[in-house]
């Protein structure tokens, strides 16, 4: 049974680092871009455009209407945590029926995000792919297009989130038993949820810097957890890892909280849009464990047998790698 563990430890190690170095590569890059135009005055609009930076140089996306529209004042451009951000008025008396083009996406990774807010108080967010760059503008959102564009846009965030997912296989490792682990899982998605929906709404105020370096920290404590039980000594994440979960799963919520603030939630649907965020969350998290087990049942099947030693690879390397994240995080204070 021990060499059965090992190989399903070594065996999901290996998806892991594999998704780590694609996700190191793409770190900026699978960030969505954001557009959103706010009318202030009929036919004027107060444009931000976001787009993700890596090192000094942004992505070559440049949102192109297919309608009249001009500039009503100079841009004003500013590069803040990664992204440059450029502010500007634009004028377009015809806005709703216009094809919105973002030029240059369909040669990258990453998606957009366009949410466009009317003086009468209707609203459109619309999610821009490579596949698909271009899009009618219709005159006002449904609850259906909203619940849709951030489902997608949570699940991608977790799937995308090595940081949480290296957490959540952390778990995986140190609990042993079907109930203790749906115990864990529960506890972790209750935990993310409180503090997601607490921090989006307002209620909860916390600088997005040091929550970053704490989640590397938590990793790096279930690690330790890991290598102590191996050696014998039964910590509190292998006594009752339900409880860790709960614990840092406050922090990852707040995690979770600060990639939506960058997205944005539109106007007249925060709830809709914030729920089903976090069902995106929830069903990216599930799909990971999901992924885990069936290599736990292939493995099992497949009668393994892997030297002891490798028993201390798997924590050794997620728990070096989130030291990592820890100190590159905190250099950036």
């Amino acid at each position: 049974m021990k060499s059965v563990r090992l190989a399903v430890v070594a065996f999901n190690l290996l998806g892991w680092l594999t998704m780590l170095s694609m996700s190191t590569a793409f770190a900026h890059e699978v960030r969505p871009a954001y557009l959103q135009l706010h009318e202030e005055r009929p036919g004027e609009f107060r444009v931000l455009w976001k787009v993700p930076m890596q090192g000094n140089m942004k992505l070559a996306l440049e949102p192109q209407f297919s309608g009249k529209t001009e500039e009503a004042s100079t841009a004003v451009n500013q590069d803040v945590n990664g992204a440059r951000i450029r502010t500007w008025t634009m004028r377009a008396p015809a806005l709703r029926g216009q094809t919105l083009t973002i030029g240059g996406l369909e040669a990258t990774m990453t998606d957009a995000l366009v949410q466009v807010e009317y003086m009468d108080g209707t609203t459109w967010t619309g999610r821009f792919t490579p596949r698909a760059p271009a899009a009618v503008i219709p005159a006002a959102d449904t609850a259906s297009s909203v619940a849709g564009v951030y489902l997608s846009l949570g699940i991608e965030h977790i799937l995308f989130g090595v940081d949480h997912l290296s957490f959540v296989l952390a778990l995986l490792i140190i609990t042993h038993g079907t109930w203790l682990l749906v115990k864990t899982i529960t506890a972790f998605t209750i935990a993310h949820s409180i503090t997601l929906a607490l921090a989006t709404l307002g209620f909860v105020h916390v600088p997005q810097a040091p929550v970053e370096a704490t989640i590397a920290l938590s990793i790096v404590f279930v690690a330790a957890e890991i290598i102590r039980r191996d050696q014998g000594k039964l910590g509190i994440a292998a006594q009752a890892p339900w409880v860790v979960a709960f614990c840092f799963g406050l922090l990852h919520g707040l995690g979770f909280a600060g990639a939506l603030s960058e997205i944005g939630l539109p106007e007249g649907h925060i709830p809709l849009a914030l729920l089903f965020f976090n069902l995106g969350v929830e069903a990216g998290q599930l799909i990971f464990v999901g992924a885990v087990l069936s290599i736990l049942a292939i493995v099992r099947r497949a009668h393994l047998s892997l030297p002891t030693w490798t028993v201390r690879i798997p924590a050794y390397a997620i728990g070096s790698l989130a030291m990592f994240w820890t100190i590159q995080r905190i250099a950036m204070f």
